[in-house]
C-alpha cells in the first residue's frame, strides 16, 4: 500500500489539469483528477484524498457547492480543500474560506508557492488529525488511547455529550454558526471540568457533534448537573437574535412547542468502570452513546 499523500485535482481546463497533475506527480504525490464537481464528490466517497485542489468554476456544480457537500458528510468533512481559481474578488475569497477551505489561491499562480502551500496544508492536516479542527480538543485517536488505558479498571466515569440536530442548524444558519455552537459547547465542558472536576480529567471531541469528558466516579454527578445548567442558559445564544425568542429550554416548559427554527438538543450519557466489564474502547463508546438522554433543548 502506498504511503504517499493522495491529491485530488478538480479542474475543467485540460491544460491546467495536465500541468498540475504532471507537476505534483513529479513531487512524489499520488494524483487523482476530475473535471466535474459531481465526479469529485464520487471519488471522495470511494477513497478519501489527503487534500483537494479545485477550481470554483466547473461545468456542472461550482466549487463552493462541492466544498459545501464535503463538509456536510462526516466521512469527507475533514479533507483539506485549496481553491485555485481566477475569481479574485474579496467576496469570493471570503465565501471560500467560510466554507472551510484551508487556502484560496488566484490564477495566475506561482507553482513553487502552490507546492509549498500544499505541503503546509498536509502538515497541518497531519497534526490536526490529533485534534478537532473546530474546537481544538483532542480527537478520536487521543480519546481512544485514554480509554484504552482504563480498560480493566473501575475508577473512572465517562460523560458522553452530544449536540443533536446540528446538521439542520447548519443548513439554516450556515457552517460558521454551527462551528461557533460546537466551540461554545466544547468550551463550556472544558471550563466545567477545570472548575469542578478531578486533576486528571480529560475532555475530547469524539465526532462532529459529540464530546467526551473522562473523570472520576465521585465527580460525574456534579459535572453532569453543572454542564446541563451552563448549556441550558447558553443554548439560546447559539441562534441569531431574531430566532432566540423561539428557543426555550426544557426547564422552562414541560412540553416544548414545535418551533420553526431547527431545535438543538443536548444529550448526555454516563457510564463508569463499574457499569460493565468493558473489554474494548468500542464497548465503552457504545454504552455511553446508548445511555444518552435529552437534557437541554
Amino acid at each position: 500500500m502506498s504511503t504517499r499523500n493522495r491529491i485530488l485535482i478538480v479542474e475543467d481546463d485540460t491544460d491546467t489539469l495536465e500541468m498540475l497533475s504532471t507537476y505534483f506527480q513529479a513531487q512524489g504525490y499520488d494524483i487523482v483528477t476530475a473535471v466535474m464537481g459531481e465526479d469529485a464528490l464520487e471519488i471522495c466517497q470511494e477513497a478519501l484524498p489527503d487534500l483537494i485542489i479545485q477550481d470554483i468554476r466547473l461545468p456542472d456544480i461550482n466549487g463552493y457547492e462541492v466544498c459545501r457537500r464535503l463538509r456536510r458528510n462526516l466521512r469527507t468533512s475533514q479533507i483539506p480543500v485549496i481553491f485555485l481559481t481566477e475569481l479574485k474578488d474579496r467576496g469570493d475569497r471570503i465565501a471560500g474560506l467560510k466554507l472551510g477551505a484551508v487556502d484560496y489561491i488566484t490564477k495566475p499562480f506561482d507553482m513553487q508557492e502552490l507546492r509549498l502551500r500544499v505541503r503546509n496544508a498536509l502538515r497541518r492536516a497531519g497534526y490536526e488529525s490529533l485534534v478537532n479542527p473546530v474546537t481544538g480538543l483532542p480527537d478520536t485517536k487521543v480519546i481512544d488511547e485514554r480509554l484504552k488505558s482504563l480498560l480493566g479498571r473501575k475508577d473512572w466515569a465517562v460523560l458522553y455529550i452530544g449536540l443533536a440536530n446540528i446538521e439542520a442548524f447548519n443548513d439554516a444558519y450556515g457552517f460558521v454558526a454551527g462551528d461557533d455552537a460546537l466551540r461554545a459547547v466544547g468550551l463550556i465542558i472544558s471550563n466545567v471540568a477545570d472548575e469542578a472536576g478531578s486533576l486528571n480529567d480529560f475532555v475530547g471531541h469524539i465526532s462532529k457533534s459529540e464530546f467526551l469528558l473522562l473523570t472520576m466516579p465521585d465527580k460525574v454527578e456534579v459535572l453532569r448537573d453543572r454542564i446541563i445548567d451552563r448549556l441550558a442558559r447558553a443554548i439560546r445564544y447559539f441562534y441569531p437574535i431574531k430566532d432566540r425568542e423561539q428557543v426555550e429550554t426544557v426547564a422552562q416548559q414541560e412540553r416544548p412547542k414545535p418551533a420553526p427554527v431547527p431545535a438543538l438538543t443536548v444529550e448526555i450519557g454516563v457510564v463508569t468502570g463499574a457499569t460493565a466489564p468493558f473489554t474494548s474502547v468500542r464497548e465503552v463508546k457504545r454504552a455511553a452513546r446508548d445511555a444518552r438522554v435529552p437534557v437541554v433543548s
